[in-house]
Protein backbone atom coordinates (compact mmCIF):
# COMPACT_ATOMS: atom_id res chain seq x y z
CA UNK A 1 0.00 0.00 0.00
CA UNK A 2 0.91 3.91 -0.12
CA UNK A 3 2.28 4.88 3.28
CA UNK A 4 2.37 1.77 5.47
CA UNK A 5 2.98 -1.04 2.51
CA UNK A 6 6.07 -1.31 4.92
CA UNK A 7 4.50 -1.87 8.15
CA UNK A 8 1.96 -4.69 6.45
CA UNK A 9 4.76 -6.19 4.93
CA UNK A 10 6.76 -6.57 8.20
CA UNK A 11 3.71 -7.33 10.09
CA UNK A 12 3.98 -10.43 8.48
CA UNK A 13 7.76 -10.88 8.64
CA UNK A 14 9.49 -8.73 11.14
CA UNK A 15 11.41 -10.32 14.53
CA UNK A 16 12.84 -8.36 17.06
CA UNK A 17 13.19 -8.82 20.69
CA UNK A 18 10.34 -10.71 21.85
CA UNK A 19 7.97 -9.48 19.40
CA UNK A 20 7.19 -11.33 16.19
CA UNK A 21 5.89 -11.08 12.74
CA UNK A 22 3.20 -14.50 11.97
CA UNK A 23 5.83 -15.68 9.16
CA UNK A 24 9.46 -13.88 10.49
CA UNK A 25 11.60 -15.99 8.19
CA UNK A 26 9.35 -15.69 5.24
CA UNK A 27 10.78 -14.33 1.98
CA UNK A 28 8.88 -10.86 1.14
CA UNK A 29 8.02 -9.07 -2.57
CA UNK A 30 6.42 -5.94 -2.65
CA UNK A 31 3.98 -4.61 -5.37
CA UNK A 32 3.41 -0.50 -4.83
CA UNK A 33 -0.46 -0.52 -6.10
CA UNK A 34 -1.51 2.25 -4.55
CA UNK A 35 -0.52 6.17 -5.55
CA UNK A 36 -1.10 10.13 -4.05
CA UNK A 37 -4.68 10.65 -4.38
CA UNK A 38 -5.44 11.26 -8.27
CA UNK A 39 -9.53 12.44 -9.27
CA UNK A 40 -9.96 10.55 -5.59
CA UNK A 41 -8.78 7.34 -6.16
CA UNK A 42 -5.07 5.69 -4.97
CA UNK A 43 -5.53 2.18 -5.62
CA UNK A 44 -6.27 1.64 -9.78
CA UNK A 45 -7.13 -2.03 -11.15
CA UNK A 46 -4.93 -1.87 -13.66
CA UNK A 47 -1.98 -1.97 -10.96
CA UNK A 48 -3.78 -4.24 -8.72
CA UNK A 49 -4.14 -6.65 -12.10
CA UNK A 50 -0.59 -6.20 -12.92
CA UNK A 51 0.96 -6.56 -9.51
CA UNK A 52 -0.63 -9.77 -8.88
CA UNK A 53 0.60 -11.04 -12.46
CA UNK A 54 3.81 -9.99 -11.72
CA UNK A 55 3.41 -11.99 -7.98
CA UNK A 56 2.45 -14.86 -9.63
CA UNK A 57 5.22 -14.73 -12.01
CA UNK A 58 7.59 -14.45 -9.21
CA UNK A 59 6.44 -17.87 -7.50
CA UNK A 60 4.52 -16.36 -4.71
CA UNK A 61 2.35 -18.34 -2.13
CA UNK A 62 0.27 -16.18 -1.17
CA UNK A 63 -0.40 -12.19 -2.13
CA UNK A 64 -1.86 -9.81 0.80
CA UNK A 65 -3.82 -7.13 -0.44
CA UNK A 66 -4.94 -4.64 2.55
CA UNK A 67 -6.39 -2.83 -0.10
CA UNK A 68 -10.37 -2.50 -1.59
CA UNK A 69 -13.43 -0.15 -1.67
CA UNK A 70 -17.20 -1.11 -1.55
CA UNK A 71 -18.12 -4.56 -2.86
CA UNK A 72 -19.11 -4.74 -6.19
CA UNK A 73 -19.77 -7.10 -9.39
CA UNK A 74 -16.89 -10.02 -9.66
CA UNK A 75 -16.46 -8.74 -13.46
CA UNK A 76 -16.30 -5.41 -12.27
CA UNK A 77 -13.36 -5.69 -9.93
CA UNK A 78 -9.91 -6.18 -10.75
CA UNK A 79 -9.03 -7.36 -7.18
CA UNK A 80 -11.51 -10.04 -7.82
CA UNK A 81 -10.57 -10.78 -11.34
CA UNK A 82 -6.70 -10.91 -10.12
CA UNK A 83 -7.26 -12.86 -7.31
CA UNK A 84 -9.09 -15.56 -9.35
CA UNK A 85 -6.48 -15.98 -11.55
CA UNK A 86 -3.95 -16.07 -8.65
CA UNK A 87 -5.73 -19.04 -6.82
CA UNK A 88 -6.15 -20.64 -10.24
CA UNK A 89 -2.50 -21.32 -9.86
CA UNK A 90 -2.01 -22.50 -6.58
CA UNK A 91 -1.64 -19.14 -5.31
CA UNK A 92 -3.51 -17.86 -1.75
CA UNK A 93 -5.25 -14.40 -1.66
CA UNK A 94 -6.02 -12.49 1.53
CA UNK A 95 -7.66 -9.18 1.85
CA UNK A 96 -8.84 -6.76 4.40
CA UNK A 97 -12.93 -6.97 4.85
CA UNK A 98 -12.63 -3.17 5.44
CA UNK A 99 -13.24 -0.75 7.76
CA UNK A 100 -16.99 0.73 7.37
CA UNK A 101 -18.90 -1.21 10.21
CA UNK A 102 -20.49 -1.66 12.40
CA UNK A 103 -23.16 -0.39 9.68
CA UNK A 104 -24.55 -4.41 8.08
CA UNK A 105 -23.91 -5.17 4.59
CA UNK A 106 -20.19 -3.25 4.31
CA UNK A 107 -17.66 -6.05 3.89
CA UNK A 108 -15.86 -5.74 1.12
CA UNK A 109 -13.61 -8.08 -0.96
CA UNK A 110 -16.41 -10.64 -0.81
CA UNK A 111 -15.29 -13.00 -3.66
CA UNK A 112 -15.52 -16.32 -2.63
CA UNK A 113 -12.12 -17.58 -3.52
CA UNK A 114 -10.57 -14.75 -1.86
CA UNK A 115 -9.98 -15.18 2.02
CA UNK A 116 -11.93 -12.32 3.85
CA UNK A 117 -10.27 -11.08 7.06
CA UNK A 118 -12.24 -9.07 9.85
CA UNK A 119 -10.38 -6.94 13.05
CA UNK A 120 -10.73 -7.90 16.57
CA UNK A 121 -8.70 -7.28 19.76
CA UNK A 122 -5.96 -9.20 21.47
CA UNK A 123 -5.26 -9.37 25.09
CA UNK A 124 -2.85 -6.32 25.87
CA UNK A 125 -3.76 -2.91 26.24
CA UNK A 126 -1.45 0.34 26.42
CA UNK A 127 -3.02 1.53 29.25
CA UNK A 128 -3.61 5.40 30.36
CA UNK A 129 -6.38 6.24 33.16
CA UNK A 130 -8.05 9.35 33.73
CA UNK A 131 -8.24 10.40 36.76
CA UNK A 132 -10.67 12.94 38.48
CA UNK A 133 -10.88 14.79 41.49
CA UNK A 134 -13.77 13.40 42.89
CA UNK A 135 -12.18 10.32 42.64
CA UNK A 136 -12.90 8.27 40.14
CA UNK A 137 -10.64 7.53 37.39
CA UNK A 138 -11.27 5.09 33.77
CA UNK A 139 -8.86 2.35 32.34
CA UNK A 140 -8.06 4.73 28.87
CA UNK A 141 -5.19 3.70 26.22
CA UNK A 142 -2.70 5.81 24.49
CA UNK A 143 1.03 5.98 23.41
CA UNK A 144 1.58 9.59 24.05
CA UNK A 145 3.95 11.29 26.66
CA UNK A 146 2.81 11.99 29.89
CA UNK A 147 1.99 15.38 31.42
CA UNK A 148 4.47 17.31 32.32
CA UNK A 149 3.85 17.49 36.24
CA UNK A 150 2.36 15.27 38.91
CA UNK A 151 -0.79 17.00 39.35
CA UNK A 152 -4.41 17.71 38.87
CA UNK A 153 -4.98 20.11 35.97
CA UNK A 154 -7.88 22.10 34.55
CA UNK A 155 -10.37 20.05 32.74
CA UNK A 156 -12.60 21.95 30.29
CA UNK A 157 -14.93 20.35 28.01
CA UNK A 158 -14.62 21.38 24.27
CA UNK A 159 -17.99 22.28 23.54
CA UNK A 160 -17.04 25.38 26.29
CA UNK A 161 -13.61 26.08 24.36
CA UNK A 162 -15.11 26.95 21.29
CA UNK A 163 -14.02 29.78 19.14
CA UNK A 164 -16.70 32.39 18.68
CA UNK A 165 -17.26 31.48 15.09
CA UNK A 166 -17.40 27.68 15.22
CA UNK A 167 -20.62 25.77 16.74
CA UNK A 168 -20.79 24.02 20.04
CA UNK A 169 -20.77 20.39 18.37
CA UNK A 170 -17.64 21.37 15.52
CA UNK A 171 -15.80 22.29 19.24
CA UNK A 172 -16.96 19.04 21.04
CA UNK A 173 -15.51 17.13 17.95
CA UNK A 174 -12.06 19.33 18.27
CA UNK A 175 -12.70 20.08 14.86
CA UNK A 176 -9.59 22.36 12.91
CA UNK A 177 -10.25 26.09 14.35
CA UNK A 178 -13.06 24.86 16.49
CA UNK A 179 -11.16 25.83 19.74
CA UNK A 180 -10.48 28.98 21.83
CA UNK A 181 -6.80 29.72 22.87
CA UNK A 182 -7.72 31.68 25.52
CA UNK A 183 -10.27 29.15 27.19
CA UNK A 184 -7.91 25.98 26.94
CA UNK A 185 -4.77 27.02 26.95
CA UNK A 186 -3.14 25.11 29.78
CA UNK A 187 -5.91 22.60 30.50
CA UNK A 188 -6.78 19.22 29.57
CA UNK A 189 -9.62 19.44 26.90
CA UNK A 190 -12.38 16.69 26.96
CA UNK A 191 -13.31 15.88 22.67
CA UNK A 192 -15.78 13.67 21.29
CA UNK A 193 -15.28 10.50 19.07
CA UNK A 194 -16.68 10.87 15.57
CA UNK A 195 -15.99 12.92 12.30
CA UNK A 196 -12.29 13.48 12.74
CA UNK A 197 -9.29 11.59 12.82
CA UNK A 198 -8.66 10.85 16.70
CA UNK A 199 -5.02 12.25 16.21
CA UNK A 200 -6.19 15.25 14.44
CA UNK A 201 -8.28 16.16 17.69
CA UNK A 202 -5.73 15.66 19.71
CA UNK A 203 -3.57 18.21 17.16
CA UNK A 204 -5.90 20.83 17.20
CA UNK A 205 -6.22 20.93 20.99
CA UNK A 206 -2.43 21.13 20.55
CA UNK A 207 -2.92 23.80 18.57
CA UNK A 208 -5.79 25.39 20.62
CA UNK A 209 -2.40 25.56 23.95
CA UNK A 210 -4.09 22.53 25.69
CA UNK A 211 -1.76 20.42 27.95
CA UNK A 212 -3.89 17.43 27.63
CA UNK A 213 -6.68 15.89 25.90
CA UNK A 214 -9.67 13.10 26.95
CA UNK A 215 -10.85 11.88 24.07
CA UNK A 216 -14.38 9.84 24.63
CA UNK A 217 -15.90 7.46 22.44
CA UNK A 218 -19.44 7.94 20.86
CA UNK A 219 -22.23 5.58 21.27
CA UNK A 220 -20.85 3.53 17.81
CA UNK A 221 -17.55 2.90 18.82
CA UNK A 222 -18.60 1.51 22.14
CA UNK A 223 -15.72 0.32 24.13
CA UNK A 224 -13.02 -0.20 21.33
CA UNK A 225 -10.34 2.16 22.74
CA UNK A 226 -7.39 2.97 20.28
CA UNK A 227 -3.92 3.58 21.53
CA UNK A 228 -2.78 6.47 19.11
CA UNK A 229 0.85 8.28 19.66
CA UNK A 230 -1.10 11.59 20.09
CA UNK A 231 1.22 14.69 19.32
CA UNK A 232 0.42 15.89 23.29
CA UNK A 233 -0.61 14.09 26.21
CA UNK A 234 -4.17 12.00 25.76
CA UNK A 235 -5.69 9.18 26.58
CA UNK A 236 -9.06 7.83 24.58
CA UNK A 237 -11.80 6.08 27.34
CA UNK A 238 -14.93 3.96 26.45
CA UNK A 239 -18.76 5.22 25.82
CA UNK A 240 -19.58 4.41 29.24
CA UNK A 241 -16.72 6.50 30.80
CA UNK A 242 -16.94 8.99 28.18
CA UNK A 243 -20.65 9.90 29.74
CA UNK A 244 -18.90 9.67 33.50
CA UNK A 245 -16.23 12.20 32.44
CA UNK A 246 -19.48 14.89 30.67
CA UNK A 247 -21.70 14.54 33.56
CA UNK A 248 -18.43 15.21 36.58
CA UNK A 249 -18.14 18.41 34.04
CA UNK A 250 -21.15 19.54 34.53
CA UNK A 251 -21.60 18.83 38.33
CA UNK A 252 -18.81 20.95 39.20
CA UNK A 253 -17.47 24.68 38.80
CA UNK A 254 -14.15 23.76 38.87
CA UNK A 255 -13.28 20.45 37.55
CA UNK A 256 -9.96 18.85 37.24
CA UNK A 257 -8.33 15.43 36.33
CA UNK A 258 -4.45 13.89 35.36
CA UNK A 259 -3.81 11.21 32.45
CA UNK A 260 -1.37 8.68 33.89
CA UNK A 261 1.58 7.50 31.70
CA UNK A 262 1.08 5.31 29.21
CA UNK A 263 1.60 1.00 30.39
CA UNK A 264 1.90 -2.05 28.54
CA UNK A 265 -0.48 -4.66 30.34
CA UNK A 266 -0.99 -7.88 28.85
CA UNK A 267 -3.62 -10.89 29.92
CA UNK A 268 -6.78 -8.29 29.67
CA UNK A 269 -10.05 -9.70 29.42
CA UNK A 270 -12.48 -9.97 27.56
CA UNK A 271 -10.31 -10.52 24.88
CA UNK A 272 -10.85 -10.95 21.70
CA UNK A 273 -13.92 -8.76 20.52
CA UNK A 274 -14.65 -7.37 17.45
CA UNK A 275 -13.48 -4.24 16.42
CA UNK A 276 -16.50 -1.43 15.82
CA UNK A 277 -14.56 -0.09 12.81
CA UNK A 278 -14.75 -4.11 11.20
CA UNK A 279 -16.98 -4.54 7.94
CA UNK A 280 -19.79 -6.43 8.75
CA UNK A 281 -21.81 -8.98 6.64
CA UNK A 282 -24.38 -9.78 5.31
CA UNK A 283 -22.53 -10.15 1.78
CA UNK A 284 -24.47 -8.05 -0.25
CA UNK A 285 -23.22 -9.41 -3.59
CA UNK A 286 -23.87 -12.85 -3.43
CA UNK A 287 -25.91 -13.18 0.02
CA UNK A 288 -25.85 -17.15 0.15
CA UNK A 289 -21.97 -16.90 1.17
CA UNK A 290 -20.86 -16.25 4.32
CA UNK A 291 -17.64 -12.94 4.95
CA UNK A 292 -15.65 -11.93 6.25
CA UNK A 293 -14.29 -15.64 6.77
CA UNK A 294 -12.57 -14.95 9.72
CA UNK A 295 -11.40 -12.55 12.25
CA UNK A 296 -7.73 -12.05 13.92
CA UNK A 297 -5.97 -9.56 15.72
CA UNK A 298 -6.46 -5.47 13.82
CA UNK A 299 -6.64 -3.16 16.93
CA UNK A 300 -3.53 -1.48 18.55
CA UNK A 301 -1.26 -3.86 16.72
CA UNK A 302 2.66 -3.17 17.28
CA UNK A 303 4.98 -3.59 13.62
CA UNK A 304 7.67 -1.43 11.35
CA UNK A 305 6.67 1.68 10.31
CA UNK A 306 8.08 4.11 7.46
CA UNK A 307 10.13 6.87 8.70
CA UNK A 308 9.06 9.46 6.14
CA UNK A 309 6.49 10.66 8.11
CA UNK A 310 5.35 11.06 11.56
CA UNK A 311 3.46 8.28 13.73
CA UNK A 312 0.24 10.26 13.29
CA UNK A 313 0.50 11.14 9.51
CA UNK A 314 -0.01 14.68 10.76
CA UNK A 315 2.08 17.02 8.39
CA UNK A 316 3.16 19.12 11.31
CA UNK A 317 4.37 15.65 13.12
CA UNK A 318 8.55 16.12 13.40
CA UNK A 319 8.49 12.77 15.15
CA UNK A 320 10.41 9.74 13.53
CA UNK A 321 9.94 6.28 14.88
CA UNK A 322 10.52 2.99 13.17
CA UNK A 323 7.95 1.24 15.28
CA UNK A 324 4.35 2.38 15.73
CA UNK A 325 0.59 0.83 16.63
CA UNK A 326 -2.10 0.75 14.08
CA UNK A 327 -5.45 -0.87 13.69
CA UNK A 328 -7.77 -1.50 10.91
CA UNK A 329 -8.43 -5.06 8.93
CA UNK A 330 -5.18 -3.62 7.04
CA UNK A 331 -3.56 -5.12 9.86
CA UNK A 332 -5.36 -8.03 10.78
CA UNK A 333 -5.21 -9.35 6.82
CA UNK A 334 -1.45 -9.76 7.23
CA UNK A 335 -2.10 -11.83 10.51
CA UNK A 336 -3.71 -14.19 8.40
CA UNK A 337 -1.54 -14.02 5.51
CA UNK A 338 1.64 -14.80 7.82
CA UNK A 339 -0.44 -17.90 8.72
CA UNK A 340 -1.08 -18.93 5.34
CA UNK A 341 2.39 -18.72 4.52
CA UNK A 342 2.90 -21.33 7.82
CA UNK A 343 0.60 -23.38 6.59
CA UNK A 344 2.09 -23.64 3.40
CA UNK A 345 5.59 -24.75 4.86
CA UNK A 346 3.93 -26.94 6.36
CA UNK A 347 1.16 -28.92 4.50
CA UNK A 348 2.78 -27.25 0.58
CA UNK A 349 0.61 -29.72 -0.99
CA UNK A 350 -2.79 -27.79 0.43
CA UNK A 351 -4.51 -26.04 -1.99
CA UNK A 352 -5.99 -22.34 -1.24
CA UNK A 353 -9.12 -23.71 0.07
CA UNK A 354 -8.07 -26.71 1.86
CA UNK A 355 -5.84 -23.78 3.79
CA UNK A 356 -8.99 -21.12 4.06
CA UNK A 357 -10.83 -24.45 5.33
CA UNK A 358 -8.35 -25.15 7.85
CA UNK A 359 -7.90 -21.55 9.24
CA UNK A 360 -12.03 -21.26 9.05
CA UNK A 361 -12.90 -24.95 10.93
CA UNK A 362 -10.39 -24.74 13.95
CA UNK A 363 -10.91 -20.95 15.08
CA UNK A 364 -12.91 -19.87 17.80
CA UNK A 365 -16.23 -17.72 19.07
CA UNK A 366 -15.27 -17.08 22.60
CA UNK A 367 -13.00 -15.24 24.35
CA UNK A 368 -10.75 -15.70 26.97
CA UNK A 369 -13.35 -15.55 29.72
CA UNK A 370 -14.81 -18.89 27.97
CA UNK A 371 -17.46 -16.79 27.36
CA UNK A 372 -18.72 -15.84 23.57
CA UNK A 373 -17.07 -13.18 21.86
CA UNK A 374 -19.00 -9.48 22.00
CA UNK A 375 -18.67 -6.78 19.88
CA UNK A 376 -17.45 -3.10 20.80
CA UNK A 377 -20.73 -2.68 23.01
CA UNK A 378 -20.27 -5.62 24.64
CA UNK A 379 -23.52 -7.10 22.85
CA UNK A 380 -22.87 -11.15 21.91
CA UNK A 381 -21.22 -11.04 18.14
CA UNK A 382 -22.21 -12.63 15.06
CA UNK A 383 -20.81 -14.88 12.46
CA UNK A 384 -21.21 -11.03 10.33
CA UNK A 385 -18.45 -9.75 12.83
CA UNK A 386 -16.25 -12.71 12.73
CA UNK A 387 -16.86 -15.17 9.74
CA UNK A 388 -16.14 -18.54 11.30
CA UNK A 389 -14.41 -17.28 14.03
CA UNK A 390 -10.80 -15.67 15.63
CA UNK A 391 -8.19 -18.01 14.24
CA UNK A 392 -6.28 -20.28 16.27
CA UNK A 393 -2.38 -20.78 14.05
CA UNK A 394 -1.56 -23.95 16.18
CA UNK A 395 -5.00 -25.39 15.75
CA UNK A 396 -5.24 -25.03 11.81
CA UNK A 397 -2.11 -27.36 11.03
CA UNK A 398 -4.22 -30.03 12.22
CA UNK A 399 -7.76 -29.78 11.08
CA UNK A 400 -8.29 -33.21 10.24
CA UNK A 401 -10.97 -32.65 7.57
CA UNK A 402 -11.36 -29.50 5.41
CA UNK A 403 -13.66 -28.28 2.72
CA UNK A 404 -11.70 -28.35 -0.88
CA UNK A 405 -12.53 -26.70 -3.63
CA UNK A 406 -10.60 -26.06 -7.48
CA UNK A 407 -11.06 -24.12 -9.96
CA UNK A 408 -13.74 -26.15 -11.89
CA UNK A 409 -15.97 -25.67 -8.65
CA UNK A 410 -15.55 -21.31 -8.86
CA UNK A 411 -16.69 -21.94 -12.27
CA UNK A 412 -19.77 -23.71 -11.01
CA UNK A 413 -20.31 -21.11 -8.31
CA UNK A 414 -20.15 -18.10 -11.09
CA UNK A 415 -22.59 -20.19 -13.28
CA UNK A 416 -24.77 -20.72 -10.46
CA UNK A 417 -25.31 -17.02 -9.74
CA UNK A 418 -25.93 -15.99 -12.91
CA UNK A 419 -23.49 -15.17 -14.91
CA UNK A 420 -23.40 -15.95 -18.90
CA UNK A 421 -20.94 -18.57 -20.61
CA UNK A 422 -18.92 -15.55 -22.44
CA UNK A 423 -18.78 -14.20 -19.14
CA UNK A 424 -17.42 -17.38 -17.32
CA UNK A 425 -15.65 -18.13 -20.31
CA UNK A 426 -13.41 -15.17 -19.50
CA UNK A 427 -12.39 -16.73 -15.69
CA UNK A 428 -12.07 -19.90 -17.86
CA UNK A 429 -9.69 -18.93 -19.83
CA UNK A 430 -11.47 -21.25 -22.32
CA UNK A 431 -13.86 -19.96 -25.26
CA UNK A 432 -15.46 -23.20 -25.44
CA UNK A 433 -16.35 -23.65 -21.76
CA UNK A 434 -19.89 -24.35 -21.21
CA UNK A 435 -21.66 -24.27 -17.61
CA UNK A 436 -22.70 -27.28 -15.99
CA UNK A 437 -26.13 -27.84 -15.72
CA UNK A 438 -27.46 -27.60 -12.24
CA UNK A 439 -24.83 -25.67 -10.63
CA UNK A 440 -26.01 -24.39 -7.36
CA UNK A 441 -24.99 -22.46 -4.54
CA UNK A 442 -26.21 -24.29 -1.57
CA UNK A 443 -23.38 -27.02 -2.75
CA UNK A 444 -21.03 -25.02 -3.34
CA UNK A 445 -18.26 -26.68 -1.04
CA UNK A 446 -17.45 -23.73 1.32
CA UNK A 447 -16.72 -23.81 5.00
CA UNK A 448 -19.42 -21.91 6.15
CA UNK A 449 -23.51 -22.73 4.94
CA UNK A 450 -25.76 -19.34 4.31
CA UNK A 451 -29.10 -19.30 3.64
CA UNK A 452 -31.01 -16.64 2.56
CA UNK A 453 -34.59 -15.89 2.35
CA UNK A 454 -35.50 -19.30 3.89
CA UNK A 455 -39.39 -20.00 3.72
CA UNK A 456 -39.82 -23.99 3.32
CA UNK A 457 -36.68 -26.18 3.36
CA UNK A 458 -33.64 -26.88 1.66
CA UNK A 459 -30.89 -29.51 0.86
CA UNK A 460 -27.15 -28.75 1.34
CA UNK A 461 -24.81 -30.78 -0.05
CA UNK A 462 -21.16 -30.74 0.98
CA UNK A 463 -17.90 -32.99 0.71
CA UNK A 464 -15.29 -33.33 3.59
CA UNK A 465 -11.49 -34.45 2.87
CA UNK A 466 -9.59 -36.06 5.42
CA UNK A 467 -6.14 -34.50 6.07
CA UNK A 468 -5.31 -36.48 9.33
CA UNK A 469 -4.98 -40.12 10.39
CA UNK A 470 -7.64 -42.49 9.88
CA UNK A 471 -10.39 -41.91 12.11
CA UNK A 472 -14.60 -41.68 12.22
CA UNK A 473 -15.73 -38.22 13.09
CA UNK A 474 -20.01 -37.89 14.47
CA UNK A 475 -22.02 -34.84 13.62
CA UNK A 476 -23.44 -32.36 16.36
CA UNK A 477 -25.15 -29.44 15.69
CA UNK A 478 -26.60 -26.36 17.29
CA UNK A 479 -29.23 -25.46 15.32
CA UNK A 480 -30.42 -21.94 14.88
CA UNK A 481 -33.61 -20.16 16.63
CA UNK A 482 -36.84 -21.35 14.16
CA UNK A 483 -34.85 -23.32 12.22
CA UNK A 484 -34.95 -27.57 11.85
CA UNK A 485 -31.42 -29.26 10.94
CA UNK A 486 -30.78 -32.61 10.06
CA UNK A 487 -27.54 -33.96 8.79
CA UNK A 488 -27.35 -37.24 6.89
CA UNK A 489 -25.16 -39.59 7.26
CA UNK A 490 -24.74 -39.13 10.94
CA UNK A 491 -20.78 -40.58 10.72
CA UNK A 492 -18.42 -40.45 8.18
CA UNK A 493 -15.24 -42.86 8.67
CA UNK A 494 -12.19 -42.39 7.00
CA UNK A 495 -9.35 -44.53 6.58
CA UNK A 496 -6.32 -42.70 4.24
CA UNK A 497 -5.77 -39.37 3.77
CA UNK A 498 -6.89 -37.62 0.94
CA UNK A 499 -10.69 -39.85 1.45
CA UNK A 500 -13.38 -37.38 0.73
CA UNK A 501 -17.07 -38.43 1.67
CA UNK A 502 -20.02 -36.34 1.33
CA UNK A 503 -22.96 -35.34 3.46
CA UNK A 504 -26.42 -33.31 3.47
CA UNK A 505 -27.74 -30.98 5.53
CA UNK A 506 -31.40 -30.36 5.37
CA UNK A 507 -32.33 -26.74 6.82
CA UNK A 508 -36.34 -26.27 7.07
CA UNK A 509 -38.29 -23.50 8.68
CA UNK A 510 -40.34 -23.88 11.97
CA UNK A 511 -41.10 -20.37 12.73
CA UNK A 512 -43.65 -18.59 10.64
CA UNK A 513 -42.23 -15.28 11.80
CA UNK A 514 -39.91 -13.40 9.63
CA UNK A 515 -37.40 -13.58 12.35
CA UNK A 516 -34.18 -12.18 10.14
CA UNK A 517 -30.48 -13.56 9.92
CA UNK A 518 -30.30 -16.93 12.95
CA UNK A 519 -27.11 -18.32 13.22
CA UNK A 520 -26.20 -21.99 14.29
CA UNK A 521 -23.14 -24.10 14.05
CA UNK A 522 -22.20 -28.32 12.75
CA UNK A 523 -19.53 -29.41 14.04
CA UNK A 524 -17.33 -32.94 12.88
CA UNK A 525 -15.52 -34.07 15.62
CA UNK A 526 -13.75 -37.40 16.16
CA UNK A 527 -12.99 -36.69 19.75
CA UNK A 528 -9.60 -35.28 18.61
CA UNK A 529 -10.11 -32.66 15.80
CA UNK A 530 -13.51 -30.28 15.88
CA UNK A 531 -14.40 -29.53 12.45
CA UNK A 532 -17.01 -26.50 13.09
CA UNK A 533 -18.71 -25.11 10.37
CA UNK A 534 -21.21 -21.59 10.94
CA UNK A 535 -24.68 -21.94 9.88
CA UNK A 536 -26.27 -18.48 8.92
CA UNK A 537 -30.04 -18.73 7.74
CA UNK A 538 -32.08 -15.96 7.37
CA UNK A 539 -36.23 -16.73 7.59
CA UNK A 540 -38.42 -14.93 5.75
CA UNK A 541 -42.17 -14.77 5.90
Amino acid sequence: MYLYGLYLILNVQQQAGTASGGSPKARVASYKVCWPPFKGAECFDADILAAIDAAIGDGVDVISASVGGDAGDYMNDGLSIGSFVAVKNGVTVVCSAGNSGPKPGTVSNVAPWIITVGASSMDREFQAFVELSNGSRFEGTSLSTPLPENKMYDLISAADGKAANASALQALLCKKDSLDPEKVKGKIVVCLRGDNARVDKGQQAATAGAVGMILCNDKASGNEIISDAHVLPASQINYKDGEAVFSYLNSTKDPKGYITAPNTQLHTKPAPFMASFSSRGPNTITPGILKPDITAPGVNVVAAYTEATGPTDIESDNRRTPFNVESGTSMSCPHISGIVGLLKTLRPQWSPAAIRSAIMTTSRTRDNTRKPMVDATFHKATPFGYGAGHVQPNKASHPGLVYDLNTGDYLDFLCAIGYENKVVQLFADDPLYTCREGANLLDFNYPSITVPKLTDSVTITRKLTNVGPPSTYRSYFHAPLGVEVSVEPKQLTFSKVGEEKMFQMTIGATSEKALGYVFGELTWTDSKHYVRTPIVVQLSS
